[in-house]
């Protein structure tokens, strides 16, 4: 038998997914993460299932592995000591950056501090001119030499090269790279033209320094992680999920951290992406709410929105242009900092906020007695009746709820509201939160979320679900078999995949149809030769054509995927394909301005894993009685407890409903159905609840 392995390594809990690709039989599991050092939850959690399902590690062909290592050395600021080499003259590009306030009237206004020091920036002098041409040669020996001196006197164990107008000729990046290569072995050393080619030198050099400062740390981890993989008996292909929805292999990450910064998020839309098809739904708002943080992720026409740029560590988590901006390609994800694990705590107003601060794996909230004192939005639920303190991830992990009345009691003491008053604050607003960054997130695309379904996952997803697509007026909301732990799942269904952007601006009427092409075949050179050497097959390759254009004379473009054709036969309708892009956006079109092309990007990507339609696993055969029992829930339409069923999803069948308040139990998670809100069993065993009339309105 042959077996892959999905491993996401979240804020607070450890995610495992197992398939046996014969059979269609899988399994899950769920486990506290270790912040201090996360490869040893990875390992125990992968002994733990394949123990308990009586696999062999030697059986395991593949580990896919998703982590947020990346963000979280960049939120928390945790990374190498790094330095930066730039073009003389430039090293402030690092604090002039765009030179944007993102809110015109806040006379206190903060930006996020560059990675690299201004101490740490060293400039040498060399100059490629606007179009590639070489203006003064690069300055070998003071290469060498302000290396030399960051090295000895600040300890730098990584370094950024950023050079001005490399994108258009990379040749001086390349020849400093290869000098400190050789001088300063043990230097982790990353380019800007490598790491991403774009024009605007801020976003570029930002790119290149967070790569840098990342560096170090994953190449520790991966090895680490490899070589305990190694010793367990894993003898298959370890792969390292990426921020576009595809995966890599380890050594490409290495290289390329700054590509993983969001890893796991990605595995989680890219799933949601995988049910809408197999359910037919064209539009789905993708939302994923685990222990840290909640995500959302808008799947329009049956495929995740992508995009080529983020923010990471935003000092205002709604404010863009307040954190420091990435140039990858990467899935189109709202973030925010609520999750089960968000301490709740009065703000200046003397009112409730939830996150973003969070207790994490440890301490944890106040209810995994684990020392932690602050009240969090577990604390909170569980105070409401939403969790069985006794069934916490299936009965492995009990939950002391004397200790979150206590915590939530205390912000409610505050406020003169009993415990149960205060916990429903703390559940509302979380929901509020989280609507609300949705809302805008769909404004920005010109999504309905009227016309759409919600798949709702994670261990606190189905918590929270249906009270939020009440608040965006969402029709209908599905939670997926082992809803969990999708993220895990969605890891398997990620296929190879590697993308390159290079800035390289033309007027299209100064090409024809073979010099178009013969651009984006060298691109594609460079990007297949990583698919390649992980050993797929050049037939079994699919490249994706991609522009960034404009009409001559505009200060930004937009984005245009070319039909799955050779290039030189698109070309005599390339203009025609940007008008109606752009008529798609801003409702009109100009046929008859000059064209301009400012990016080409390829994507490359190997055969997608296939995940069977009959994938089921252990107990989940619909035998034995729903309902497992009542409890009270306290619910804002009763103002008080309510005695509510509860009924085990493990035993429900394809045809089965229920009708709301009630909860349905997983042992990774549980749905709170509100009054009145409908739950049919489908075919798949997935859950399907269609919200009751008078809550979509309200």
């Amino acid at each position: 038998m042959a077996y892959r392995l999905g491993v996401d390594i979240g804020g607070t809990f450890t995610d495992f997914a197992v398939i046996d690709e014969t059979s269609g039989r899988v399994a899950i599991h769920k486990q506290l993460t270790t912040p201090h050092e996360p490869s040893l939850s990875v390992l125990e959690g992968c002994r733990t299932l394949l123990s308990s399902e009586g696999i062999a590690i030697e059986e395991v062909e593949a580990i896919v592995h998703g982590t947020t290592l990346v963000t979280n050395a960049v939120i928390e600021r945790k990374g190498a000591v790094i330095g930066a080499l730039v073009t003389e003259g430039f090293k402030d590009v690092f604090d002039i950056a765009s030179e944007r306030r993102y809110d015109l009237f806040d006379l206190k206004l903060q930006f996020p501090e560059a990675l690299v020091p201004r101490a740490l920036r060293a400039e040498v002098k060399e100059r490629v001119r606007f179009d590639g041409s070489v203006e003064h040669k690069l300055d070998v020996d003071a290469v060498r030499h302000k290396i030399r001196h960051l090295v000895t006197t600040s300890k730098i164990e990584a370094v950024a090269v950023c050079f001005l107008n490399s994108f258009r000729n990379p040749a001086h990046e390349e020849q400093a790279a290869e000098i400190i290569r050789k001088e300063f072995p043990s230097l982790f050393v990353s380019a800007s033209a490598e790491v991403f080619p774009y024009i605007r030198e801020f976003e570029r050099w930002t790119t290149t320094t967070i790569n840098a400062y990342a560096q170090p740390m994953v190449d520790r981890y991966l090895k680490m992680l490899d070589d305990s993989l190694k010793e367990l008996g894993f003898r298959g292909q370890l792969y390292i999920m990426s921020s576009n929805g595809g995966t890599i292999v380890p050594d490409l990450a290495r290289r390329f951290p700054v590509r993983m910064l969001e890893s796991g998020p990605a595995a989680g839309a890219l799933m949601s992406a995988f049910l809408g098809r197999q359910l037919n739904l064209s539009n789905v708002l993708s939302f994923d709410m685990g222990g840290t943080t909640a995500k959302g992720c808008l799947v329009r026409d049956k495929q995740p929105l992508k995009k080529y740029s983020l923010e990471v560590a935003r000092i205002h988590k709604f404010k863009a242009g307040s954190g420091l901006p990435v140039r990858i390609p990467v899935i189109d994800m709202i973030e925010i900092g609520s999750g089960g694990g968000s301490i709740a705590e009065l703000d200046a107003r003397g009112m409730i906020r939830v996150g973003p601060r969070s207790a994490g794996a440890d301490p944890g909230p106040a209810c995994y007695s684990r020392g932690g004192e602050n009240p969090t939005l577990t604390d909170a639920d569980l105070v409401l009746g939403y969790l069985d303190p006794a069934f916490f991830l299936g009965g492995k992990m009990r939950l002391e709820k004397p200790n979150a009345e206590k915590v939530v009691g205390s912000v409610g003491k505050s406020l003169k509201l009993d415990a149960a008053r205060a916990a429903w604050g703390v559940h509302e607003i979380v929901n509020e939160d989280v609507a609300r960054a949705f809302r805008i997130h769909a404004t920005e695309q010109g999504f309905d979320y009227r016309a759409c379904t919600m798949i709702a996952f994670g261990g606190a997803g189905p918590l929270h679900a249906l009270r939020i697509a009440r608040k965006l007026k969402i029709p209908r909301v599905v939670f997926p078999v082992g809803a969990g732990v999708m993220s895990a799942f969605g890891l398997l269904a990620s296929p190879l995949s590697f993308e390159i952007v290079k800035s390289d601006i033309m007027l299209v009427d100064k090409l024809n149809a073979s010099t178009f092409a013969a651009h984006f075949n060298k691109l594609i050179e460079q990007t297949t030769v990583h698919l390649k050497e992980a050993g797929v097959k050049k037939s079994d390759i699919h490249v994706t054509h991609r522009l960034d254009a404009r009409y001559y004379g505009q200060g930004y473009e937009l984005e245009v995927t070319l039909p799955d054709k050779k290039p030189q036969d698109v070309f005599a309708d390339l203009s025609k394909l940007f008008a109606e892009a752009y008529e798609r956006v801003f409702g009109m079109s100009y046929l008859e301005q000059p064209l301009e092309i400012v990016n080409w990007k390829i994507e490359a990507r190997g055969p997608i894993p296939v995940l069977r339609n009959d994938q089921h696993g252990k107990g989940s055969n619909g035998k034995g009685q729903p309902l497992k029992g009542r409890r009270p829930a306290y619910f804002e339409s009763f103002a008080d407890y309510q005695d509510c069923p509860v009924y085990d999803r493990y035993a429900l069948r394809p045809g089965d409903q229920v009708k709301g308040p009630a909860f349905i139990e997983e042992n990774e998670s549980t749905c709170v159905i509100g009054e009145g809100d409908l739950v049919t069993v489908d075919d798949r065993l997935n859950l399907v609840a269609e919200l009751a009339v008078e809550g979509a309105a309200a």
